[in-house]
């Protein structure tokens, strides 16, 4: 366990079929906060193991699982899609960019014209400021190709333990640093389904 741990605190995620996957059982994890919100991303030992070398997105706890060999993981606290707009499923990721340019999907700018259309042409550049923060993961699937999700930073701290973005999983910036660093291309990502109303 990693020296942040002070105490054990059991969180128990139900984990359902997403995409044809089924992984049941509970996640115990060790942590120094209480959940939603920033916490320090943290190494656990989990109850029942996740393949090694994933990335594991519960929506309704805002933690993403970096799992590791030997049942551990490392765990995240994150933002996530607003309802409708949240995609279970499985991904792999299919590039990475550090700071990366932003331009909202078709989708964005039909849903609020006002707020996203004056970046319809020309996007707006990475740096402080854009959406997708310092780093992001795509994540594609065989069928479609890119997804237009991401795995992403933010410099909005407040929007972590919240439902608040159009489809992504969102981590401060610091952290997606982080994880960037420890996941390689093509991992598998699992974006699993919402649970509570």
């Amino acid at each position: 366990m990693n020296a942040l741990t002070t105490r054990r605190t059991a969180l128990k995620l139900g984990l359902a079929s997403a995409a044809g996957l089924a992984v049941s059982g509970l996640l115990r994890a060790q942590t120094s906060a209480p959940v939603p919100g920033v916490i320090p991303p943290q190494l656990i030992r989990l109850a029942t193991p996740l393949p090694a070398n994933e990335v594991h997105v519960f929506p309704d706890a805002y933690r993403l699982f970096w799992s590791l060999p030997d049942g551990q993981a490392w765990i995240y606290a994150i933002r996530v899609g607003r309802d409708g707009l949240y995609e279970p499923g499985e991904y792999y990721v299919g590039a990475k960019k550090e700071w990366p340019s932003w331009t909202p999907t078709p989708g964005m700018i039909e849903r609020e014209p006002e707020k996203y259309e004056k970046y319809a042409d020309g996007g707006m550049p990475g740096g402080p400021g854009n959406p997708l923060g310092a780093r992001a993961l795509y994540l594609f699937t065989p069928e479609r190709g890119d997804t237009f999700l991401r795995i992403h930073g933010t410099d909005d701290p407040a929007s972590i333990g919240r439902a608040v973005s159009n489809g992504c999983a969102g981590l401060i910036n610091d952290q997606i640093t982080q994880l960037y660093n420890q996941v390689p291309m093509d991992a598998r990502v699992v974006l699993h389904p919402k649970r509570l109303d």
